[in-house]
């Protein structure tokens, strides 16, 4: 147990965390990473220019205010364990978002199922940026299985792959990646050379749990084989380096074929198919996209907790 010791208030923290985002989800007002988002943009006015320099100098500043804020205060509470676990909890809590995604994605496919496509179209933008103006049924649920599976990564497993390596700072840190990501990261006109630097960051943050979220979904999978073939054939095919990860391990784990055309606004991508001799997604397939995702964020909670005491076991021993 005295081996444990350094690790164990993390170790506590992000159990309680994990199971205060399942029992509650996001807080309703006043989010971190809301409040986050908005410094985040008014700085952005004041540091925007047309290049990568720029971008870059902005993604450090933001991401760099909040690791060092989470170091501070990680080492101010040092000699404090009951604190430190307090705020190895709080941190937990407020960058997990798999109660919440699962939510939405039930949200959505409750209207699908009631044939209330008007509502569904309305809600999609909760949970993907994706234009759901001329999406039927069966695309809309299509959508909702692949954002369920990418952001299983971005909200879940990644979260608490960063927690395990780098405590609560990593937590906090990649939160802060993964938000900049969404806020500027993307092909707009505006943010394409200024949003360079967050979206490589957000890339190189997401690759150790984008590949663990694709393993644990074969692991979680109700036929592994399938999961695990289609996964490392259909993986890589994605034009995201992470998001095809996921995505490609769940359209295996359920039998489904993803992928295909998508349009964001007047931006239309064609993407490779996954999984495609597999048939389409149906509604059904919303709720049992959403129980895998809890099934792969419990198991990603054991390795990951399990992998930092065993760390803190050998460091120790070293020592």
């Amino acid at each position: 147990m005295r081996r444990l010791t350094p690790a164990l208030p993390f170790l506590l923290g992000s159990v309680a965390g994990y199971l205060a985002d399942a029992r509650f989800a996001d807080p309703r007002r006043g989010h971190p990473v809301a409040v986050f988002g908005s410094a985040a943009t008014r700085l952005e006015r004041r540091l925007w220019r047309d290049h990568r320099p720029a971008g870059a100098a902005y993604t450090a500043a933001c991401v760099g205010t909040v690791a060092a804020g989470a170091v501070l205060a990680d080492r101010a509470l040092r000699r404090a364990p009951l604190a430190r676990a307090g705020l190895a909890a709080a941190a937990t809590w407020t960058v997990l978002g798999g109660t919440s995604l699962t939510r939405e994605a039930r949200t959505i496919g409750r209207s699908l199922a009631a044939d209330d496509l008007v509502a569904a179209r309305e809600r999609l933008p909760h949970l993907c940026g994706r234009d759901p103006s001329a999406l039927d049924g069966p695309q809309i649920a299509r959508a909702v299985v692949e954002s369920v599976a990418e952001n299983t990564a971005d909200a879940v497993v990644n979260a608490l792959t960063w927690g395990a390596l780098a405590g609560t700072p990593g937590l906090l840190a990649f939160r802060a990646v993964n938000t900049l990501d969404a806020m500027v990261g993307h092909r707009s006109p505006r943010h394409l050379r200024f949003g360079w630097a967050s979206a490589r960051l957000d890339d190189l943050a997401g690759w150790p749990g984008a590949r663990l979220t694709a393993l644990l979904t074969v692991a979680a999978a109700p036929e592994p084989r399938t999961a695990w073939r289609v996964w490392r054939r259909d993986g890589s095919s994605h034009p995201s380096p992470n998001a095809g990860q996921a995505e490609s391990a769940f359209a295996g784990a359920l039998g489904v074929r993803l992928g295909g055309t998508l349009r964001y606004g007047e931006r239309v991508e064609h993407r490779p198919v996954l999984g495609g001799e597999l048939r389409p997604v149906t509604v059904d397939d919303i709720e049992r996209a959403c129980a895998l995702s809890r099934r792969v964020g419990a198991l990603a909670l054991a390795v990951t907790v399990t992998g930092r005491a065993l760390y803190s076991c050998y460091s120790w021993r070293k020592s």
